[in-house]
């Protein structure tokens, strides 16, 4: 259905660290233990570093990573090789299938956004760099849970995956939404902040339980109140930089952003001002 007014008429969610998994800790997980069964070290930060990517095309970022490929070459005696990323694809496998089923947990207050979404009569569909069967795994966890996205699209059902704009397209494909300026992308990364971006539609970044902070809801909550402003501020900046027409603290505040988005004086993507989204 087209629009000819700034109504959102669909909106595509990222999966982990958007509306499951609070921290996105489960990529950063598998990560970690493919390379310790490689024999090499890798901090938190440089598994997160590249999180979005499909997950086989994060893998080789993270090989390409200068520090971590100087690790591998002390470690293995030579530089890491496409055989090497064959072999440690097929051992992340069902490591990332393990962290998934631990961390499939609901982002809190997400029922009640799609709740609210659906009064207003707005489609939503998920997508993820997540292969195939680590989808169906997080798709079959949510539909217990009671999130029931109308489609779900993943980088194995596409020729490219994030940044490229494909899965954002199989979405409104799925739903038959266009244009993109009545699409709102939301994620957790800077990868989901450039597929928007390369769609055409708004793309917005979700702050607290993004892999940018990475941190477990306990772990968040945890904080002080200044040491969280902190963290948001800093995950809002990166999405600021990277280009993202919004940014919100939390998924709670998505609805509110919707209203603005809205009511906006031209119907086309742009920077909003982020800090009163934070605030909203």
């Amino acid at each position: 259905m087209a629009s000819s007014d700034n109504k959102t008429r669909l909106v595509i969610f990222d999966w982990a660290g958007t509306t499951i998994d609070f921290g996105s800790r489960a990529p950063a997980a598998a990560f970690a233990d493919v390379f310790a069964l490689n024999g090499v070290s890798v901090s938190d930060s440089e598994a997160r570093a590249p999180m979005g990517l499909n997950k086989r095309e994060h893998l080789i970022a993270m090989l390409g990573n200068p520090s971590i490929a100087q690790r591998w070459k002390a470690r293995h005696g030579q530089s890491w090789n496409d055989s090497d990323v064959d072999r440690m694809y097929d051992s992340f496998v069902p490591l990332q299938l393990e962290a998934i089923e631990k961390r499939a947990e609901l982002v809190p207050g997400l029922l009640d956004v799609v709740k609210e979404l659906r009064r207003r009569d707005i489609k939503i569909v998920g997508t993820t760099g997540y292969f195939d069967a680590a989808a169906h795994v997080v798709l079959q966890s949510a539909h217990r849970a009671g999130y029931v996205p109308d489609a779900n699209v993943c980088a194995d059902d596409v020729p490219q995956g994030r940044p490229a704009p494909w899965m954002i397209y199989r979405a409104m494909e799925a739903t038959g939404v266009y244009p993109a300026s009545s699409v709102v992308k939301v994620g957790d990364t800077v990868a989901d902040i450039q597929a928007g971006l390369s769609a055409g539609c708004w793309s917005v970044g979700v702050c607290d339980s993004s892999s940018l902070v990475g941190l477990s809801e306990m772990q968040f909550q945890s904080l002080s109140a200044a040491a969280q402003a902190e963290r948001i501020d800093q995950a809002a900046e990166t999405f600021r930089q990277t280009g993202a027409h919004a940014t919100i603290r939390s998924i709670r505040d998505l609805p509110r952003l919707i209203e603005r988005i809205s009511n906006t004086t031209t119907g086309e993507p742009h920077v909003l001002d982020d800090h009163a989204a934070l605030a909203s």
